[in-house]
């Protein structure tokens, strides 16, 4: 089965809340809330493609300083196995923005489970309200 590596970023803001952007339609999971980040490539290390993916989504700039690894998913999908880094990410520059037309949503950490999300991302939950 295809390993696919991905980076993804708990975005915490000044009030403790956590970003959320909701899959377009077109793309797979559509619908579906999840922490930003993307695919990692080819050479490319897990915080380098989380600060990529950022300017890309959001229109923000992050450093490798301001992420702090504080969970992984690895999950079984049905054509390909995902894992996935999470990093807490309190300080960027530039305003968050939807760059790719999804819909974005602050959200408190007891109140993640109200979104609909990947099945990979439902365990990282537990992890990131502790961490809060």
């Amino acid at each position: 089965m295809k390993i696919v590596l991905v980076a993804a970023a708990a975005l915490i803001d000044p009030d403790g809340r956590v970003l959320l952007a909701q899959r377009p339609e077109g793309k797979a999971m559509a619908g579906l809330w999840e922490f930003p980040g993307g695919k990692i490539e080819p050479d490319e290390t897990p915080e380098a493609a989380l600060i990529r993916e950022l300017d890309e989504e959001l229109g923000i700039q992050t450093w490798n300083s301001c992420l702090a690894p504080i969970g992984f998913a690895s999950h079984a999908y049905e054509s390909f196995h995902l894992l996935m880094p999470l990093f807490a990410c309190r300080k960027w520059s530039g305003i968050v923005q939807p760059q790719e037309n999804q819909q974005l949503a602050w959200v408190r950490a007891t109140d993640l489970r109200n979104y609909p999300m990947p099945e990979a991302d439902i365990p990282l939950i537990p992890t990131l309200q502790m961490w809060l």
